[in-house]
């Protein structure tokens, strides 16, 4: 059976540097344009939650502690 991985975002702390989004090998994470955090950055999120893959490139990669993986049953 496959893992299940969740991603959440401390929204308010992206600055939209998009260095997450960069080192997703499965190209998973996206400027959320449609948002405004309270620094006046769109925050990073997450196009398709099931294919994570919880390899957690992203969260090591972000300078602002902005993403939180954890794993679901």
């Amino acid at each position: 059976m496959k893992k299940k991985f969740k991603l959440e975002f401390r929204k308010n702390r992206c600055k939209g540097c998009e260095l997450c989004a960069a080192a997703c090998p499965k190209h998973l994470l996206a400027i959320d344009k449609s948002e405004v955090n309270q620094g006046g950055y769109h925050p990073i999120g997450i196009t398709d939650q099931e294919a994570c893959i919880g390899c957690a490139s992203c969260a090591v990669m972000c300078p602002d502690g902005v993403i939180n993986i954890y794993e679901v049953e």
